[in-house]
Parts: structure tokens; sequence; C-alpha cells
């Protein structure tokens, strides 16, 4: 069985066995998370949030049924026209035996693969935490120094540690912003999430 046969085959399963569905596939790329998210919104769920899980960051989607009218509407059409979805059996948006979108699902592929990207950024961008862990390793350095004698390698490491962090926050936050533009002239509307995190919500799609 191929990567991506073990991948429609998790997320069915779990589509048909409760309400909800997590996504937990370590080394797949976030067009997999929008490709896998596609056709379990076609089937009446819908994209919910991400979360970053233990030290290696392993991403995690997860998905919800929708009470929506049309995303039932939605789900009974497609339903009807692919009954048996599975490995080497035809999905909705993709090609045959892969998770390669055709080109009429494509652009709402990339729009879902824009959103886990940006919410994953912001998952990471955990200001205070990687703050504190800038200015905890640089006074761990700053109390070693002493302590070892290696003044000339501890030292500068404490300087960096700090700059290191505030960095990345930058960049994380460029990142941020340009998938916020590609969002926005999608057609979705920022909204805050009781973190205060920006978030966004994609417009019901057309024809529903």
């Amino acid at each position: 069985m191929s990567i991506a046969d073990r991948h429609l085959t998790s997320l069915l399963r779990q589509a048909a066995t409760g309400d909800t569905i997590e996504l937990v596939h370590p080394f797949a790329e976030a067009e997999t998370f929008g490709a896998l998210v596609y056709i379990a919104e076609c089937y009446g769920f819908r994209y919910e949030s991400v979360r970053l899980v233990g030290k290696h960051r392993v991403l995690h989607v997860r998905l919800v049924r929708d009470p929506a009218p049309w995303a039932r509407q939605r789900a009974a059409a497609n339903s009807a026209a692919f009954p048996d979805p599975g490995p080497s059996r035809p999905v909705p948006g993709m090609y045959l035996g892969s998770l390669t979108p055709v080109p009429e699902a494509q652009p709402d592929v990339d729009v879902i693969t824009a959103l886990i990207r940006h919410d994953a950024l912001g998952e990471a961008a955990d200001r205070r935490k990687l703050l504190t862990v800038g200015w905890g390793a640089a006074a761990l350095f700053g109390l070693m120094a002493p302590l070892t004698g290696q003044y000339a390698v501890l030292l500068p490491l404490a300087v960096l540690m700090p700059l290191m962090m505030l960095g990345a926050l930058r960049v994380n936050a460029a990142r941020r912003t340009k998938l916020a533009r590609r969002l926005t002239a999608a057609g979705c509307t920022p909204v805050r999430d009781t973190a205060g995190r920006e978030r966004f919500v994609r417009p019901v799609p057309q024809g529903f």
C-alpha cells in the first residue's frame, strides 16, 4: 500500500466511525494535509485547527463534522457520486490512486493548505515561550561561563540565543503575513480566536 493509500485509508476510517478526525502524518507535506482535508470536507467535515505536539513539534490537523445545511448537502451529493471511496478508487477532487488534486479542486486545496500553514506558524510563534527559552538559555550559559572558565564559548552563546529567538519570531511573522494576504485575496475573513491569534474563516463554497 502506497503512502497516499495509507493516508486516505486512515482518513476514511475516522470519517466513518466518528464526528472528529485527527490527521497525524509526521513526514507529510502541507499539500498532503490540504488534499486530505479537502476530501474530508466533501463528506461533511470541516477543518478546525492544528496542534504542534511533542519535542519534534509534529503537526496534528483536527477536523469536526459540520452541522451546516450546505455541508450536509455537499456530503450527500458526494456520497452519491463517490459511494465507495478508498485506495485505488475514485475520491472527490483527486486523480485516481493519488492525493494530487484535479484542476477543478486545486484552488480549494491551495487555500486549505495556506490556512494550515498559517495556523501552524501561529502555533509555533508562541512569543512568550520562545523568549523564555532564549533568555533562559542566555542565563544558563552566563552562569556556566565562570564555573567552567569557557568564557569564549559560553558568553557569545548567551548573547546569541535571545537574538536567535527574536529572529525566528520575525521570520515567522513575515511568513504569516504573506499567507494572510493570500487568504484574504481568496475571500477568507480574518478573525481572532480565544487566545487572540489571527485565524481565517473561508467563505461557503459556491452552489450550496
